[in-house]
Order: C-alpha cells, then sequence, then structure tokens
C-alpha cells in the first residue's frame, strides 16, 4: 500500500487547495472497502495529513450510505451531536445531519463550524450521497488568508471578540427552538450546557430562551499555532443574512432577533464591515465540484467553509467530530 507524504504542504498560501486523494494513489481498490484498508492501516497517519493538508476529498471510492458508518468511523475519532447549533438541519443518522437547509439560489458564506460556541468540532466530514445538477461547491478557504486579507481597520475592531445573542423560542416563532437547537425537552438540561459554557441565559415569560455569550474574532491553531479569522460575526448579524432576514429586522426589535452579533462590548457592528468579511471570504475561497460518493474531510480551525448557490437536487451529508 502506497504510504501517503503528511510533510507541510509548501504552496504559497493564496495557491492553497484541498488535496484530492483517488484509489490509484493508495493503490487500493475503487471501491469503500479500498479507502477502509488505507484508513485502517496503522501507516495511515490521517492526523498529520489533515494537518498538512488542511482538507482532504476522497474521490472515487463509490461512498454511498452501506458503506458511509464503516469508513466514517475511521476519519472521526468520536461523532459529536450538533447540540447548539444554529443552522438548520435534519438528523439523517448516528450524530449524522444534512448540510444546511437554505434555499438553492443563495450562496452560504465562509464560516467555521460553530465558532461562536465554547466548544467546537475540531473535524467536518462532508459526504455527497446526491450531486447537484449545476452548481453547489463547497468553497473553502484558508482561515490564515482570509484574516490576512481582511482590511486592518476591520481586524483591530474585532480584537475585543465578538458578543452572540440568541432568542431560541418555545416551539412557536421565528428562527429554531430551544428544543430543536439543545435536542432536549429537558431546561435542567440546557441550563447546564450552558454553564459548563460560560453562557448567560434567562427564559422569558413566553417561553424563549436568550442566551448571549462572548467569543474571540480570532484563533490559534492547536498544532500549527497559526492564527485564523474565527468567528460567525457575520452570519449572526442583520446585514449578512439576505432579504428575508432584513424584513424580519424590520418588525422585530433588534434585542427580539433570533440571533443577533455585536461587538464584545455590545456596541453595534458596522453593516459595511459585514459586507467587507463576507466578500473577502468568498472572493478568497477555491470550489473542488462535488461528485457522486465523495467523501470532504475538512480541519475546522484551519479552513472555512460555504455553499455555493445549485439547481438539481444536491444532498450532502455532514457529521463532526
Amino acid at each position: 500500500m502506497t504510504r501517503l507524504d503528511t510533510s507541510p504542504a509548501t504552496a504559497a498560501t493564496g495557491t492553497w487547495r484541498p488535496r484530492i486523494i483517488r484509489p490509484a494513489d493508495l493503490g487500493v481498490a475503487a471501491s469503500p472497502e479500498g479507502l477502509r484498508e488505507f484508513l485502517a492501516d496503522a501507516d495511515a497517519d490521517v492526523a498529520g495529513l489533515l494537518v498538512a493538508e488542511r482538507a482532504v476529498f476522497f474521490r472515487g471510492f463509490g461512498i454511498g450510505t452501506d458503506g458511509y458508518d464503516a469508513v466514517a468511523d475511521l476519519l472521526l475519532p468520536e461523532r459529536l451531536a450538533y447540540v447548539h447549533g444554529n443552522s438548520p438541519r435534519t438528523k439523517v443518522g448516528r450524530n449524522l445531519y444534512t448540510s444546511t437547509e437554505y434555499p438553492a439560489e443563495y450562496d452560504i458564506s465562509m464560516h467555521n463550524e460553530m465558532s461562536y460556541a465554547h466548544a467546537w468540532p475540531a473535524r467536518i466530514l462532508f459526504h455527497c450521497e446526491v450531486a447537484p445538477e449545476t452548481g453547489g461547491s463547497t468553497p473553502l478557504v484558508d482561515g490564515r488568508l482570509w484574516l490576512d486579507s481582511l482590511d486592518p481597520e476591520v481586524r483591530e475592531a474585532f480584537a475585543g471578540g465578538v458578543r452572540y445573542t440568541q432568542n431560541l423560542h418555545d416551539g412557536v416563532g421565528f428562527g429554531k427552538s430551544w428544543q430543536a437547537t439543545f435536542e432536549t425537552e429537558d431546561r435542567a438540561e440546557v441550563e447546564a450546557f450552558l454553564a459548563r459554557a460560560g453562557a448567560e441565559w434567562s427564559w422569558r415569560p413566553d417561553g424563549t430562551l436568550r442566551v448571549t455569550q462572548l467569543r474571540r474574532a480570532t484563533l490559534q491553531h492547536p498544532v500549527t499555532g497559526t492564527e485564523v479569522w474565527f468567528n460567525q460575526a457575520d452570519q449572526w448579524h442583520i446585514a449578512g443574512l439576505g432579504e428575508d432576514a432584513a424584513a424580519l429586522a424590520a418588525i422585530l426589535p433588534e434585542e427580539e432577533l433570533p440571533q443577533n452579533a455585536s461587538f464584545a462590548d455590545g456596541s453595534p457592528i458596522p453593516a459595511a464591515y459585514i459586507t467587507h468579511i463576507q466578500e473577502i471570504g468568498m472572493r478568497s475561497a477555491v470550489d473542488v465540484p462535488w461528485e457522486e460518493g465523495d467523501l470532504l474531510l475538512v480541519d475546522n480551525v484551519a479552513v472555512a467553509h460555504g455553499r455555493r448557490a445549485f439547481t438539481g437536487a444536491r444532498r450532502i451529508l455532514v457529521a463532526m467530530s
């Protein structure tokens, strides 16, 4: 079996692309069994490969529903539930979810999964069950490049971090319910989770849960030490959420919106900053179009991801660890 080189990539940050690995690269059969054979080998340093490459496509192995779990268990040491996740998803398997359910005609801006939370997944595994008819790539951006490309004024403004606020309804309302967000009906369980997270919270008279968290805007990679842009201020701010969110903001006070972001001291983030962050992220990203059966393993600190608009019945599944 071929042993892959996991030494640090030598390409300049601006020309970075995810590594694509095919059966011929490994000297194994073009099948889920072939990929499992490689991953189960003691010499298959997946952790080293991911640090070196930041994102890896496994292509041509024909991974389908039947073969997914056996391969995913070798790539994800422990699958996490999407607890306190803010995007709409459907759970379809053992801590396996649909990718963000958002209208196909819109892009989804770049982000690191759950970077607003006190803990986040180190790895994300995407699986293409149904490839889109057109478009639908998952763009990836090197977090160091994103940070370095931002205007110094914007970087400096976020030096103190980001304050995130959620209003999670009790079953009826805009956005997600607290039950769906925390995958429980037990208020005490939710409160214990939030206490561990260092969050502030309160229950409103109508059953809505208001949660406030103060988080950093950048992060150092735990292995490489590289500083990266690491927050979701633009996806929580009304200026980054499109026309529907703007319409909602016209009828609800800012403090009652399903989610919102401000600077750490509570002062408002200028809309121009949000637009700048999103535009730089999308412009700096690289796309690899999906093929049915693909697996994409991503270092969730080193690399941010998004979604391009698409047509057809695209179905990408996501697991995290």
